[in-house]
């Protein structure tokens, strides 16, 4: 047909095709029933749902009919992706029918264009093929159950597909979806076309998103790591939330290089490296490690504030002194104009350095006007329109609020640096455990609270056995009701409150598809329990009365130590500021979701998406699209891709750190960076001793619960891959905390602290080496976790 396989759109599937026509007489017939099919019921939807005027003529195509042993498609680039140094291969058995209706399962192969490796293959179940009949027609098959799960086509086929494909899209001069067919003599094309434009609209969307969208040499190294920023992005993260999060992160480090008095030619230079902070592989966030360096060398300090800074996010390979002098956060003309500005910026930061409390108070004092406005709001009420403008209200106001406070955190690594430079001094033998205890928020910080609050409602419930009943013999979805059926208004007052007060600290509460504890209150239900449990054995920790008193004996109290604790005042005091100022992130972030939930209903509303949350399968930039006059055609062939993409993600195992080189982000660069699917792992014998960093002291026997989420808490010994703020009112449950990912100076291992919850961080491979229900040791002190014989406890 001439309206079929067109530039703009490929009417795929629209008209009829007859395979196998024999005689003339029969010919005619055929040709007359294509042409009828231009105007059939379905043709006619197609062209009215893609605004396609109706006045094409109506041709049809005769061509010779290759009796195919094997047939299908290549795309010279990937059409799932967009990637155009990829080709994808579909191929079945017998004639191409079985491929284009669908009815059979096709062998899908992704090939490096360049070189043809294959990179990746997924087998159809092949359960029947389409051969020729004697007659007219064809007709569908049985295939043979031996080569139901075998390759359709043999690498040499593989390697002249993809040769004639390159060769044809050169000719082209643009991306080429190509039909073919192989018989007995070789390989034979039959048709090609460019991607359509629907099709190049989804490519260049960047379906699949990729490092961190920066332009890189053919020689530049960069560092990928995940320390720390997996507490606050574990696992699959959605486009949405990612997008999101480097938009932000962006704008804030370049308002913290602007609030420093960074001059106007060396801000542009930043312009460079701010957005690009984080970066994405397979669904997973990243660290682009090595801007990050980059962003520390804006304040003075730099040699000891990036020590704190690879402490601080818990870096398993600390840079080498000669790579880290080399990243500079901008360049000067000239030395005196570098001087120059060195000074401004020295003089600023010492004014924020002592300051920050006024600074602070500040921002709190607007951050909850904000807070306070946009959470009262009805959002059963609000309007898809009003949800987006208010959500563009709330990031301008607060995004722009926080840059300046990043200052903080560099006053923090300063002030946590010189602290552990004067311990060595004058403390030279101070234990491990020691350095993380003598500094913190204090007992009354705000990040603790939710644990705090978590032990009173299970001392309620402890002290109740009615309650305690509907708590534990309720599924966790119905207790809410239940409680309000059993007329205990008193706890459900509490219950709502706790829900209120800490509802946005949840699991992943940075994570934009994840409900939080308003949302699905189930999981506080569950975490209840487990605290019921232990309430009796909870004892508030003293962790800075055990510095105190290594302090008295070590170091007295003469000027040495009036010294020491004026220090240790300004970095506990700071540490509390960063703990308030990250819980104003966790309520931030937890508006925009109600607010994104909202867009999310209205798109499915006006048929733009098919499900609320296909929206956290959009880009930042694609959802306001959506609001602000965009094209949102493609949007759900694009969430349908980014589906896809992900399943096939989930099963690979994200390396911790890995280095690339050059643009080149290929599925064969990051498989040789150890992105491959994942295999079993042995569990550690008895006697096995799994060295990480203390973090909390203290000593405890019990059984390994290896957990991934809050949810899963039922007691023990807790091990997880990682930890995320929502953690801390599981905390209550736990006996010993043992975290693979993360660093002592993460929320929960500081809120660990202060409960008194012994705790390691830092240990490789722990979570696939235990298994729940296993015995073990947990020194604190020490940083070790032992596995012990089976029984002894």
């Amino acid at each position: 047909m001439s309206a079929e396989d067109g530039a703009e759109h490929s009417f795929a599937g629209q008209f009829d095709s007859h395979l196998n026509v024999r005689g003339a007489d029969a010919v005619v017939e055929r040709v007359r029933d294509c042409w009828a099919s231009a105007f059939s019921e379905r043709a006619v939807r197609y062209a009215f749902a893609h605004g396609i005027s109706r006045t094409f003529a109506p041709a049809v195509v005769l061509q010779k009919l290759i009796i195919a042993r094997s047939s299908g498609v290549v795309f010279t680039r990937n059409p799932m992706t967009g990637a155009a140094d990829e080709l994808v291969i579909s191929a079945v058995y017998g004639l191409g029918e079985g491929l284009v209706s669908g009815a059979v399962d096709a062998d899908s192969l992704i090939l490096d264009k360049d070189t043809g490796e294959l990179l990746d293959i997924t087998l159809g179940d092949k359960d029947i093929r389409f051969d020729i009949t004697d007659g007219q027609g064809c007709s569908a098959v049985a295939v043979a159950e031996d080569e139901r799960g075998t390759r359709v086509l043999a690498d040499a086929e593989v390697a002249e597909l993809a040769e004639l494909s390159r060769k044809i899209e050169i000719g082209g001069g643009t991306a080429q979806d190509i039909e073919w067919a192989i018989d007995d003599t070789g390989v034979w094309l039959l048709q090609t076309r460019p991607i359509t434009a629907a099709a190049a609209a989804v490519a260049a969307r960047s379906v699949e998103l990729r490092g961190a969208g920066e332009r890189v040499g053919p020689d530049e190294a960069r560092i990928w790591d995940n320390s720390n920023i997996i507490e606050s992005f574990s696992g699959i993260t959605s486009p949405l939330t990612f997008t999101t999060a480097a938009d932000i992160y962006g704008r804030v480090y370049r308002g913290y290089a602007a609030s420093l008095r960074v001059p106007q030619q060396q801000l542009r230079q930043t312009d460079a490296w701010t957005p690009v902070l984080l970066g994405t592989f397979h669904g997973r966030v990243y660290y682009n490690l090595l801007h990050w360096y980059r962003m520390v060398g804006i304040a003075p300090g730099y040699p000891l504030n990036r020590r704190v800074l690879e402490a601080a996010l818990g870096v398993a390979e600390p840079l080498p002194s000669d790579i880290a002098k080399t990243l500079r956060p901008f360049e000067f003309d000239t030395p005196a104009a570098r001087i120059r500005s060195r000074a401004v910026t020295t003089a600023v930061y010492v004014r924020r350095l002592f300051g920050i409390d006024a600074m602070m108070a500040d921002f709190a004092r607007e951050f909850y006007r904000v807070y306070d406005e946009y959470d009262a709001l009805d959002y059963t009420a609000l309007t898809g329109e009003r949800a987006y403008r208010a959500y563009r209200t709330v990031d301008r106001d607060l995004v722009e609020r926080w840059g300046p406070l990043m200052v903080l955190d560099a006053i923090l690594l300063t002030t946590t640096g010189l602290m552990f430079l004067l311990t060595k001094l004058l403390l030279p033998k101070a234990p491990e455990w020691f350095l993380y205890a003598v500094v913190g928020p204090g007992a009354d910080v705000e990040s603790a609270e939710p644990a705090r609050a978590m032990i009173e409602l299970a001392r309620a419930v402890r002290a109740d056995p009615e309650l305690g009943e509907i708590i534990n013999s309720t599924a966790p979805e119905q207790i809410h009701d239940a409680l309000r059926a059993a007329g205990r208004t008193e706890f459900l007052t509490a219950i709502d409150d706790y829900l209120d007060r800490y509802g946005y600290r949840s699991l992943d509460e940075l994570k934009l598809e994840t409900p939080d504890l308003r949302e699905n209150p189930a999981n506080l239900f569950v975490m209840l329990r487990s605290a019921v449990g232990r309430v009796a054995d909870t004892v508030a920790a003293d962790r800075a009365g055990e510095a105190d008193a290594y302090l008295d004996e070590h170091l007295g109290h003469g000027v040495r130590r009036r010294v020491y604790e004026r220090l240790r005042a300004r970095v506990d005091r700071c540490a509390a500021h960063r703990e308030r100022l990250r819980f104003c992130r966790t309520r931030a972030f937890g508006m925009v979701k109600r607010m994104i939930r909202v867009m999310g209903r209205d798109l499915v509303a006006r048929d733009v998406l098919d499900e609320f949350d296909d929206v956290f399968q959009l880009t930042v930039t694609e959802l306001r699209g959506c609001y602000e006059g965009e094209s949102t055609a493609s949007l759900r062939e694009v969430v349908a891709a980014r589906k896809s993409l992900r399943a096939k993600d989930s099963v690979l195992v994200a390396p911790a750190r890995f280095r690339t080189v050059g643009p080149r982000l290929g599925n064969a660069e990051l498989s040789a960076q150890g992105w491959v699917p994942r295999t079993a792992t042995e569990a550690a014998a008895a006697g096995t001793v799994l060295a990480g960093t203390p973090s909390a002291a203290g000593i405890v026997e019990g059984t390994a619960v290896v957990v991934d989420e809050p949810r899963d808490v039922a007691g023990g010994i807790l091990i997880a891959y990682r930890t995320d703020p929502g953690w801390v009112a599981a905390l209550p449950s736990a006996s010993a905390l043992v975290i693979e990912r993360g660093s002592p100076l993460t929320h929960v291992a500081i809120v660990a602290r202060e409960l008194g919850v012994p705790t390691v961080v830092q240990l490789p491979g722990v979570t696939r080496q235990l298994r729940t229900g296993m015995r073990v040791r947990v020194d604190g002190a020490a940083g070790t976790v032992t596995v012990l014989p089976e029984g002894e406890l």
